[in-house]
Order: C-alpha cells, then structure tokens, then sequence
C-alpha cells in the first residue's frame, strides 16, 4: 500500500486527488493537506470585492466534501517538505510520511517586496478569496466617497488576467451606481504593452485589451515599476525598452488594487535540488522533480521560466486548463510508478482564458502558450462574461461531487467554439 500526499487545497490539489483515486491502486491511499479548511475558486475573486458574490458562494468545505470521495485531509498546513525523509512537517507540529508528494500549494504572495503594498498595507488583493472581502468592505466604503483608482500588476507579477478583469469589473459597478464620472482610472503594468499577459500577447489581445480600456476610460502605464506605495498616493517608474527610467508617475488614489509578484511558500523555499531560487518546484516534462523522482509539482507552484527577456520583469502565468492538464499527467504517471511502469503523461501546456469584464469580456486561446502556436486566437463580447458564470458553476460542482473529467477543458472548449462561430457570423 502507497500513500500519497497531495499539498494544497486548490484547483490543482483537489482535482489531482479526485484524478489520484482514479489512476491508483484499490489499497493505496491518498491524504489531502491545506492550511486553508475550504476550496476556494479563486476566478470569481473579482466578483466577491465588488459584491457581486459572497465567500459562501464560491468555497466549499474540504473537510466534508473530500472525506466523501476517499480522500483523507488535514488542515494542519505544511511548515517544511523534508524530501530526503520521505516527510512534511505540519503547521502543528506533527509530520506526515509519503510515497509519493503531490506538491500543489499555489504561491505565496510576495507584498513585502514593496513598501506599502497589500492588504496590511495600501493596497488591495483578490489573490485570496480572504483578502477580497476586505477589499469589499474598502470598496463599498469607497463609493460613498469615491476618486482617483490605481490597478493593475507590479514587477514580477505572472498572472495579469485578473488585473484587467479586476479594472474593467469595477468599471462595470461604477457604471451600475451611477458615478463612473467621479472615478478617474489608470492602470498600471510591468508588461512592455497592454495584452502581453506574460507570454507576448495572444491573438488580438493587445488591440482588444487597449479597445477595452479606451471604450471605459481607463488610461495605463505600461512597463511600469512600482517603487513604493502611500496611503493615498503610488509612485511608479515607467523604463523605456533599455529598462532605464523615462518617467516618474505619481499617482494620487482613493482605491487601489495591484497583483503582487509570487514565490513559492517558505516549506519549499531553500531545498536544494526541489526548488529554484524563487521557491518554485523545479519539475520535468512529467511534472517529476529531478532530484526527487517520487515528488511532483502542478500548477503556480512550478518554475516556468520567462518567455522573453522585457524592460520589467514579468512572470509566466498558469491558467487553470494548463493545470488541469499538469493534474491529469501528473496522476496517471504516479499510477503507472505504482505497478512499476515508467511514466510516459506529458501535460499539453495549452493556456485558455476567459477574462470577464462584468458586462462583457475577452476570451484567448494560445496552444502552445508560448510562440510560435498552432492556434493564436482571441475574441471579445457579452458570451464571455455568460461562458464565465457557467463555468464557474461547473467547476464548482466538480468539486462537490468528486469528478475527475477535464471539466475545465470540456466546458471552456465548448463556449469557445460559440464565439468562434460569433466570430465566423459577425466577420465573415
């Protein structure tokens, strides 16, 4: 009998356990370990700051549903992965012993690597559902006395969707309220132009994205460092394309949110051999570390290097059907090492996005993610923002009742080819 232990209790870590108790054998088993007692999807985020959802509706309880599915869990979290013992040691104390270690803890949020930002300082967060309730309570403060917005992603950000989904979300409940007019906006990037999203634009995303922010009002600052941030004021370097300064941005707020750059979590920072200089688990075409052939990485956790050398440093991003993808290899490959086959599952690292815009949105395919691809396409309209609210009850579901179908795939495949053939009748 193995015992294989999954850390994280995200997209990534969930689905690998639901796709673990399928790839293995009938006596092993499987132990789910989280610091947090619920799953959170993280997508809706955007939706909690600005009330649109509640906590309540976009988590569910680990402890109920996972035991439900054979799945044991743990809420203790990890404080130190030991991968020459074959051991993690507990945020309370106690150790747990593995086979095999499915490491799947998403990143820890690097806000103390400029002064004055995130939530404990001057900024907001939807990173964490946790941190978008506070920015809800900030919000909805903010709109009974409302003013100058700064958001966007600082330098070394990776996952930039969210920020424009994030700005163009509160152009939306601004609009609804009735006092866009008193909410000048500006968003502010480390990416070289609007739509790079950290792997060199897809499609159209770049003239779609501007189109977008042009049509709200919404001005930006792109290869933007942010060098400090005051209660009510963000100071922001803009470099040209040597990475030299061109112009110093003082930009007054009232509300600001701005994704922080991620590292890995401190129980995987500094093992030499499992993880890189930034904490990320270093992994192989079959998501197996090198030095640890029995540990395995998915999701925002792995190191994936930059696509391209840009003015600012920018992350790569990890969308959910490319973790997806991580999961199922990285499942079928432990099955095959438990009956004593090599493992042969290579993830496709496709990248598919649906980013809602709160009345409308922008959907991109990239497949690779990184160029040259043999698809490179992007689409906007109102079918956006309905595909994200339906995919969001689907993978929900997918949650509670413990199945193991590429949901993601399935469901984001079919709402693009709608807006392929939207696009198909609209432009001939």
């Amino acid at each position: 009998m193995a015992h294989i232990v999954v850390l994280g209790g995200g997209i990534g870590g969930v689905s690998c356990a639901y796709e673990l108790k399928a790839a293995i054998r009938a006596e092993d088993r499987v132990t789910l370990v989280s610091n947090k007692p619920f799953f959170q999807f993280t997508p809706s985020n955007p939706w909690v700051a600005v009330n649109w959802r509640k906590k309540n509706d976009i988590t569910i309880d680990l402890n109920e549903v996972l035991p439900r599915h054979g799945v044991a869990f743990n809420g203790a979290g990890a404080s130190r992965v030991h991968p020459q013992e074959n051991r993690v040691e507990l945020g309370d104390g106690t150790s747990l012993a593995y086979d095999y270690l499915v490491i799947a803890t998403g990143p820890e949020l690097a806000f103390d690597e400029i002064e004055g930002l995130g939530p404990n300082g001057n900024t907001q967060s939807i990173c964490d559902v946790d941190h978008a309730v506070t920015a809800n309570g900030r919000w909805e403060a903010f709109c009974k006395d409302p003013g100058p917005i700064v958001v966007g992603a600082v330098q070394g950000a990776s996952c930039y969707g969210p920020a424009y989904e994030f700005a163009m979300i509160m152009d939306a409940d601004l609009r609804q309220r009735r006092i866009r007019d008193k909410v000048p906006m500006t968003f502010v990037t480390a990416e070289p132009y609007i739509g790079h999203l950290g792997v060199g634009g897809i499609g159209d995303t770049k003239g779609l994205l501007e189109s977008a922010m042009r049509q709200r009002h919404i001005k930006w600052v792109t290869n933007a460092k942010v060098d400090k941030v005051e209660p009510d004021k963000a100071f922001v370097t803009e470099v040209d394309d040597d990475g030299k300064p061109k112009k110093a941005h003082e930009l007054p707020f009232k509300f600001s949110m701005m994704l922080p750059a991620f590292r890995g979590i401190a129980a995987l920072r500094n093992i030499e051999g499992l993880s890189n200089p930034r904490g990320f688990v270093i992994v192989d075409k079959h998501q197996r570390n090198p030095r640890y052939p029995n540990v395995f990485g998915v999701g925002v956790c792995i190191a994936i290097p930059p696509l391209e050398q840009t003015p600012v440093p920018v992350g790569v991003p990890k969308t959910g059907f490319m973790i997806e993808s991580m999961v199922t290899a990285t499942a079928l490959n432990i099955g095959q090492l438990l009956r004593n086959e090599q493992p042969t599952n290579e993830a496709t690292w496709n990248a598919i996005c649906l980013a809602d815009f709160g009345d409308s949105g922008v959907a991109f395919v990239a497949m690779p993610q990184n160029p040259p691809r043999n698809v490179n396409w992007s689409s906007s309209g109102r079918w956006v923002h309905v595909a994200k609210i339906a995919f969001e009850k689907y993978f929900l579901r997918k949650i509670r009742i413990g199945a193991t179908e590429p949901y993601y795939e399935r469901a984001v495949m079919r709402l693009l080819d709608i807006g392929k053939v939207r696009d198909v009748a609209q432009h001939g």
